[in-house]
C-alpha cells in the first residue's frame, strides 16, 4: 500500500476535521502549493511535514468549527493539473490573519474528507498544526493584491464530468482538468475562482448557500434551471456558492431559480459534504430578481377526475401554524382543489417526538380545517397507522401516506380488514375486481419495505366508475436505515446507486397489483401516484411500468418541463403519477410552487393528472 494510500485509511474521526495519519516525521523541503498539491486528488506529500510554503491569503473562514485561510502562491508553474491554492486548517481557533497577507507557513499535510471518509466523497488537502510568519518574498503582489481568479465559463469547464474508473476510486488518477468537469474543480482546488452574471439553478437554502450555472446553455429548463435528464447528464457547469463575508453586513441573497448573481462572484474554491465544489465568496454579485412566478393549474371539468400528489414534508402538529396555512392554499388555489390527493410524509399526532404514539388523525384534522378556511372542499381523509419506528423517516415521526378526497366529487369505498401488517388482496366481486381491504397496504410485510413506507391502496367512485389509487412513498436515496447511494460529485466513477435495488424490487410489486387488478379487468382505471424517489429513467420506474400495466402521462410533457424537485442544482423528478391504460390519455401538469424558491412549504412540487370520464 502506498504512503498515500494509508494516509486516506486513517485520515478522519467522522465528527472533527482530521489530517492524515503520519508515517514518518521527515520534513519535505520548502515545498511550493503546487508541490503540494500534486497532480491527483491526493497530496504526493500527504503525511509529510512542510516548512517555509510561501503563498497570499486569500479567504478567511472566522467561524464554525472549522476555522482556517486560504492561500495561494503568486507565481504559478506551467502544469494546469497542479493546484495552486491551498486550505490551512486551525480549528475552531481564529486564524488570525487577513486577506492579502503575505506569509510562509509550516505544517502538516493532511486529507480531510468532508462528513468522513465512508461518505463516498472527495477530500481536501490541508495544512494542520500550523504556524507561519510574514513573508517579505521579493517580486509578490503589492499589499492587498491577490492572485487573478480563475474564470468558470463554458470553455474553462468541460462538458464531460468525471473519469469513468468503473466504480472504484478516481483518487489516483492523473488529473486532466480539459477533459472532465470535477478533474477541472479539483485542479482548482483551494485556488481563486469566479464566476460572472451567473444564473441561479437552486434557491437559497436556509445554509445561506445556492447554486449557480457557468453554461446557460447547458440542458436548460424554461424558468431557468438546469435540468438532470438521465444519468448521464450530470450538469458540471453547477457549482454552489457560499458566503464568507460577515451576514451581518453583506446578507446572503434570498434567491430563486432563474435569478442571476450579477458582476462578479469570487473567492476560493472548496469542497463540501453537501455537494461538492463550493465557490467560498469573497465578493458576491449583485442579486437580480427575476421575479419567478408560483404556478397555478386550471380546475377540473364536471366530467375530469383530478388526482394529485403533495410531499409536505414531515408535517405534524409541531409543524409551525403557516405551513398549514400555505399548504392548504396550494391545494386550493395552486391545484384548484383536486377530487383526490395522495399525501406523502404525514407525521403521527406527536410529530418527531419519540413516544410510541403513531395516529395521525389530528395531523390531518389540521390540514383539512386550513384548506376549508382557504375556502376549499370538507376533504376526508383515509389512512393506516404503521407499526412504531418500522417505515422510515425521521425518527419518531412515524411518516406515513394518506389519501385526502372531495366526498362531493368521489365517494371512497371502505371495506373493513385492512391494518398495518395485513396485506390487501386483488378479489372479484360482481365480474369487477375489489379489494380485500380499501384502505389496505400492499404487502407490507414483504422484505421489500424494510424501513420504507408501504403502499396504501384504496377504491373510489367517481360518476358510476370504480376507480383504484394507490399512495406511495419509495424507500430513500439516502438509505435510511440501509446503505444509501455514493454521491454523483465524489471520488468514486461512476457512483453506485445502492439503494435503488429495494426501490426495483418495490416497484415490481406494485407492479404486479397492477397487473392482479387489470387481470380481472384491462380497462380498470389505476392511478399510482407520490413520492417514488426515483428519476423517469430509472430502473425503478421501468419495473413499474413493466408490460405497460402502468404508463407515465408526464411524458407527454416537453421534455424540458419534467421536474418537480431541486437538488444541488439539478432540477429532477422524484414524484410521479403513474395510470394504467384504461385512464386513456389523461392531462398531466407539474405545478411549480416550492422546489424552485428560497421561500418553500415543502422540497417538493405537487402535481396533478386529470382523467376524462368515458
Amino acid at each position: 500500500m502506498t504512503v498515500a494510500a494509508v494516509c486516506a485509511t486513517l485520515l478522519t474521526l467522522p465528527a472533527l476535521p482530521v489530517s492524515a495519519a503520519v508515517p514518518g516525521d521527515d520534513a519535505a523541503p520548502a515545498p511550493r502549493i503546487h508541490d503540494i498539491q500534486g497532480t491527483t486528488r491526493v497530496s504526493p506529500l500527504a503525511g509529510r511535514r512542510v516548512a517555509e510554503v510561501p503563498g497570499i491569503v486569500t479567504g478567511v473562514r472566522d467561524f464554525g468549527s472549522a476555522r482556517g485561510f486560504w492561500m495561494q502562491d503568486p507565481h504559478p508553474d506551467r502544469n494546469p493539473a497542479t493546484s495552486e491554492g491551498l486550505f490551512v486548517h486551525t480549528g475552531e481557533e481564529s486564524p488570525g490573519v487577513s486577506v492579502g497577507d503575505s506569509l510562509r507557513v509550516a505544517g502538516r499535510v493532511g486529507e480531510y474528507y468532508p462528513g468522513g471518509e465512508e461518505a463516498g466523497g472527495q477530500s481536501v488537502t490541508e495544512l494542520t498544526d500550523a504556524t507561519w510568519e510574514e513573508s517579505h518574498e521579493r517580486g509578490r503582489p503589492g499589499p492587498g493584491k491577490l492572485p487573478a481568479a480563475f474564470r468558470l465559463t463554458p470553455r474553462s469547464v468541460p462538458a464531460a464530468y468525471a473519469p469513468d474508473a468503473g466504480g472504484d476510486s478516481i483518487e489516483n488518477l492523473r488529473l486532466r482538468p480539459d477533459r472532465y468537469a470535477l478533474d477541472r474543480y479539483e485542479a482548482l482546488e483551494g485556488m481563486r475562482v469566479a464566476v460572472r452574471d451567473a444564473r441561479v439553478t437552486g434557491p437559497t437554502s436556509p445554509y445561506h448557500d445556492l447554486w449557480v450555472t457557468t453554461d446557460r446553455r447547458q440542458n436548460p429548463t424554461p424558468r431557468g434551471g438546469t435540468l438532470y435528464g438521465s444519468y448521464g447528464d450530470q450538469n458540471g457547469a453547477r457549482v454552489k456558492v457560499s458566503s464568507l463575508l460577515p451576514l451581518q453586513e453583506h446578507p446572503f441573497p434570498q434567491a430563486n431559480v432563474g435569478d442571476e448573481l450579477r458582476g462578479t462572484t469570487e473567492g476560493p474554491l472548496d469542497y463540501d459534504q453537501f455537494g461538492g465544489y463550493t465557490l467560498r465568496a469573497t465578493t458576491l454579485g449583485s442579486h437580480r430578481d427575476h421575479h419567478l412566478e408560483r404556478e397555478r393549474t386550471r380546475a377540473q371539468r364536471p366530467d375530469e377526475l383530478a388526482v394529485a400528489t403533495y410531499n409536505v414534508e414531515n408535517l405534524s402538529p409541531a409543524s409551525e401554524p403557516a405551513k398549514f396555512r400555505r399548504l392548504a392554499d396550494g391545494l386550493v388555489t395552486n391545484l384548484s382543489s383536486p377530487d383526490i390527493v395522495t399525501v406523502e410524509e404525514v407525521q403521527d399526532d406527536t410529530g418527531p417526538k419519540d413516544d410510541g404514539t403513531v395516529g395521525a388523525d389530528r395531523t390531518l384534522a389540521m390540514l383539512t380545517e386550513a384548506v376549508e378556511k382557504a375556502g376549499g372542499p370538507s376533504y376526508e381523509w383515509r389512512q393506516i397507522d404503521p407499526v412504531d419506528q418500522a417505515d422510515g423517516g425521521q425518527p419518531g415521526g412515524n411518516i406515513r401516506v394518506a389519501f385526502l378526497y372531495n366526498p362531493e366529487r368521489v365517494s371512497f369505498t371502505d371495506r373493513p380488514g385492512g391494518d398495518a401488517t395485513t396485506p390487501v388482496r386483488v378479489v372479484g366481486k360482481g365480474g369487477e375486481p375489489a379489494l380485500s381491504a380499501s384502505p389496505g397496504r400492499i404487502a407490507p410485510q414483504d422484505p421489500a419495505w424494510k424501513a420504507s413506507r408501504k403502499p396504501l391502496a384504496g377504491e373510489f367512485r367517481f360518476r358510476g366508475r370504480t376507480v383504484f389509487v394507490v399512495a406511495n412513498h419509495f424507500s430513500s436515496k439516502g438509505g435510511g436505515d440501509l446503505e444509501g447511494d455514493q454521491p454523483m460529485e465524489g471520488r468514486f466513477q461512476p457512483p453506485a446507486r445502492h439503494s435503488e435495488p429495494q426501490r426495483v424490487e418495490q416497484g415490481r410489486l406494485l407492479n404486479a397489483f397492477v397487473r392482479d387488478i387489470r387481470a380481472r379487468d384491462r380497462e380498470a382505471v389505476v392511478v399510482a401516484g407520490g413520492d417514488f424517489n426515483d428519476f423517469p429513467f430509472s430502473p425503478t420506474l421501468d419495473a413499474l411500468r413493466s408490460g405497460h400495466a402502468l404508463t407515465s402521462p408526464m411524458n407527454r410533457l416537453p421534455a424540458d418541463e419534467r421536474y418537480g424537485y431541486v437538488f444541488n442544482g439539478n432540477s429532477q423528478t422524484l414524484d410521479h403519477l403513474l395510470t394504467s391504460p384504461g385512464a386513456g390519455r389523461p392531462e398531466y401538469d407539474i405545478v411549480h410552487l416550492n422546489a424552485e424558491f428560497a421561500d418553500q412549504i415543502s422540497d417538493h412540487d405537487p402535481s396533478v393528472v386529470r382523467i376524462r370520464r368515458r
